[in-house]
Protein backbone atom coordinates (compact mmCIF):
# COMPACT_ATOMS: atom_id res chain seq x y z
CA UNK A 1 0.00 0.00 0.00
CA UNK A 2 1.01 3.30 -0.86
CA UNK A 3 0.76 6.21 1.57
CA UNK A 4 1.30 9.94 1.25
CA UNK A 5 1.72 12.33 4.37
CA UNK A 6 2.02 16.01 4.38
CA UNK A 7 4.61 16.23 6.90
CA UNK A 8 5.54 19.19 8.82
CA UNK A 9 8.83 17.79 11.19
CA UNK A 10 8.02 20.40 13.61
CA UNK A 11 4.58 19.56 14.20
CA UNK A 12 4.31 17.03 16.90
CA UNK A 13 1.30 15.55 15.81
CA UNK A 14 2.46 15.24 11.64
CA UNK A 15 5.79 13.16 13.70
CA UNK A 16 3.43 10.89 15.92
CA UNK A 17 1.17 10.25 13.01
CA UNK A 18 4.30 10.01 10.20
CA UNK A 19 5.67 7.18 13.24
CA UNK A 20 2.27 5.41 13.86
CA UNK A 21 2.18 5.07 9.59
CA UNK A 22 5.82 4.42 9.64
CA UNK A 23 5.23 1.50 12.38
CA UNK A 24 2.97 -0.07 9.62
CA UNK A 25 5.27 -0.90 7.43
CA UNK A 26 3.83 1.39 4.58
CA UNK A 27 5.17 2.49 1.25
CA UNK A 28 5.07 6.23 2.46
CA UNK A 29 5.96 9.15 0.31
CA UNK A 30 6.92 12.18 2.65
CA UNK A 31 6.29 15.54 0.80
CA UNK A 32 7.09 18.13 3.99
CA UNK A 33 4.94 20.61 2.04
CA UNK A 34 6.89 23.52 3.81
CA UNK A 35 9.40 23.22 1.44
CA UNK A 36 7.20 21.27 -1.41
CA UNK A 37 4.22 23.18 -2.03
CA UNK A 38 1.36 21.49 -3.63
CA UNK A 39 0.34 22.53 -6.31
CA UNK A 40 -3.31 23.70 -6.76
CA UNK A 41 -4.77 20.84 -8.20
CA UNK A 42 -3.02 18.58 -5.68
CA UNK A 43 -4.66 20.90 -2.88
CA UNK A 44 -8.01 20.72 -4.51
CA UNK A 45 -7.73 17.28 -4.96
CA UNK A 46 -6.87 16.75 -0.88
CA UNK A 47 -9.77 19.54 0.29
CA UNK A 48 -12.16 16.55 -1.76
CA UNK A 49 -11.28 13.87 -0.63
CA UNK A 50 -11.11 15.16 3.26
CA UNK A 51 -15.10 16.97 1.88
CA UNK A 52 -13.68 20.16 3.48
CA UNK A 53 -13.88 23.47 2.04
CA UNK A 54 -10.58 25.67 1.89
CA UNK A 55 -11.34 27.49 4.96
CA UNK A 56 -12.04 24.44 7.08
CA UNK A 57 -8.15 23.00 6.00
CA UNK A 58 -6.73 25.98 7.36
CA UNK A 59 -4.77 26.82 10.77
CA UNK A 60 -6.85 30.01 11.83
CA UNK A 61 -4.39 30.15 15.00
CA UNK A 62 -1.30 31.19 12.56
CA UNK A 63 -0.06 35.01 12.24
CA UNK A 64 -0.55 34.91 8.82
CA UNK A 65 -4.25 34.07 8.98
CA UNK A 66 -5.19 37.08 10.88
CA UNK A 67 -2.70 38.93 8.58
CA UNK A 68 -4.29 38.68 5.32
CA UNK A 69 -8.00 39.25 6.96
CA UNK A 70 -8.59 35.46 5.87
CA UNK A 71 -11.57 35.39 8.38
CA UNK A 72 -13.20 37.79 5.73
CA UNK A 73 -16.54 35.64 4.82
CA UNK A 74 -16.80 37.32 1.63
CA UNK A 75 -13.42 35.45 0.25
CA UNK A 76 -13.87 33.15 -2.31
CA UNK A 77 -12.38 29.20 -2.05
CA UNK A 78 -10.33 30.34 -4.92
CA UNK A 79 -9.03 33.30 -2.71
CA UNK A 80 -8.47 31.25 0.12
CA UNK A 81 -6.67 28.41 -2.48
CA UNK A 82 -4.57 31.23 -3.12
CA UNK A 83 -3.27 31.90 0.42
CA UNK A 84 -2.80 28.40 1.34
CA UNK A 85 -0.41 28.05 -1.34
CA UNK A 86 1.29 31.20 -1.02
CA UNK A 87 1.57 30.66 3.04
CA UNK A 88 1.52 26.62 2.94
CA UNK A 89 2.11 27.00 7.07
CA UNK A 90 -2.33 27.66 7.24
CA UNK A 91 -2.80 24.20 5.92
CA UNK A 92 -3.53 22.05 8.12
CA UNK A 93 -1.38 18.94 9.20
CA UNK A 94 -0.63 16.28 8.46
CA UNK A 95 -2.82 15.20 6.03
CA UNK A 96 -2.57 11.62 4.78
CA UNK A 97 -3.55 9.68 1.47
CA UNK A 98 -4.21 6.39 0.79
CA UNK A 99 -6.55 4.20 -0.66
CA UNK A 100 -8.48 6.82 -2.44
CA UNK A 101 -9.17 8.41 0.53
CA UNK A 102 -7.61 11.52 2.69
CA UNK A 103 -7.59 11.83 6.34
CA UNK A 104 -6.20 14.68 8.95
CA UNK A 105 -3.86 13.02 11.54
CA UNK A 106 -5.21 14.92 14.39
CA UNK A 107 -5.60 12.79 16.70
CA UNK A 108 -2.86 10.43 14.72
CA UNK A 109 -4.92 7.32 15.09
CA UNK A 110 -7.63 8.70 12.74
CA UNK A 111 -5.65 8.20 9.95
CA UNK A 112 -5.95 4.44 10.37
CA UNK A 113 -9.49 4.22 9.43
CA UNK A 114 -7.96 5.10 5.37
CA UNK A 115 -5.47 2.26 5.51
Amino acid sequence: MRIKIYHNPRCSKSRQTLQLLEEKNAQLEVVEYLKQVPSKTELSSVLSLLGLSPRDLMRKGEAVYNELGLSDENLSNEALIKAMLENPILIERPIVLANGKAAIGRPPESVLDIL
